[in-house]
C-alpha cells in the first residue's frame, strides 16, 4: 500500500503501517550514525538529556557527503543500520518511534521495536544524490566533531521509504522472499 506520512511519528501512526507499505514521508527527522549513538548511550547513561526530544522521533542513519556550490546539503543516501543496533534498545525505550536506514536488524531491535510500537523504514542505498533532492532544510544539531556524522535536523518532504519492520514485528525481509517463494511455485 501507498500512503503519505506526515511526522512526527505518533504510535497511532506507526500502528497503521504494515510491512511492505511504501511511504512519502514530510517533516523533521534527525541525522545519527553509530558514532553519535554511541555518545547518546554515554548521555543517558551520565543521567543527561539527549541533543533534541526522541518522543515520536525518527533518526535517519545517514551522514550526507558536502554539498555542491547552491546546494544545502550533499549526497544522503542510507547507511546500514545493524551498527546501532546495540544502541537502538535503549532510544525506543526512551520514545525514539523511527528509523530510516538499509539492511536487516538484530532479533533484538526487531523485538524492541514491536515493544515500543515504532516502525524501521528502508530508504534506496546507492541513490543519495535523489535522496536528497526531498530535503528542504538543513541545521546542525550536536557533535559537529564527528563531521558527516554529526547530528543534524532535516526537514524532509515525501522523501520515498518502505516499512521494512512494521510495530507488530512483520519483517519484510522475512515476508518478502516467502511471498516471491509462494508466487514461483
Amino acid at each position: 500500500m501507498e500512503r503519505r506520512l506526515t511526522l512526527p511519528l505518533t504510535r497511532e501512526k506507526a500502528a497503521s503501517l504494515t510491512a511492505g507499505d511504501l511511504a512519502y514521508v514530510s517533516g523533521t527527522v534527525y541525522t545519527a550514525r553509530d558514532a553519535a549513538h554511541k555518545r547518546f548511550v554515554e548521555l543517558l547513561d551520565e543521567g543527561k538529556p539527549l541533543p533534541f526530544p526522541l518522543e515520536d522521533a525518527v533518526i535517519y542513519y545517514m551522514g550526507p557527503t558536502p554539498p555542491a556550490p547552491g546546494q544545502i546539503i550533499g549526497a544522503a543516501g542510507p547507511t546500514t543500520s545493524y551498527r546501532m543496533d546495540a544502541y537502538t534498545p535503549r532510544l525506543l525505550e526512551r520514545g525514539l518511534r523511527g528509523m530510516i536506514g538499509k539492511g536487516k536488524r538484530s532479533p533484538s531491535v526487531i523485538e524492541a521495536i514491536r515493544r515500543a510500537g515504532a516502525v524501521y523504514f528502508g530508504a534506496i542505498g546507492g541513490a543519495g544524490a535523489l535522496l536528497s533532492e526531498c530535503i528542504k532544510s538543513v541545521e546542525p544539531v550536536a557533535f559537529e566533531d564527528l563531521g558527516a556524522e554529526a547530528v543534524r535536523r532535516l526537514v524532509i518532504s515525501d522523501f520515498p521509504v518502505t516499512v521494512v519492520i512494521d510495530s507488530r514485528g512483520g519483517n519484510l525481509y522475512v515476508s518478502g522472499p516467502a511471498a516471491y517463494l509462494q508466487a514461483a511455485r
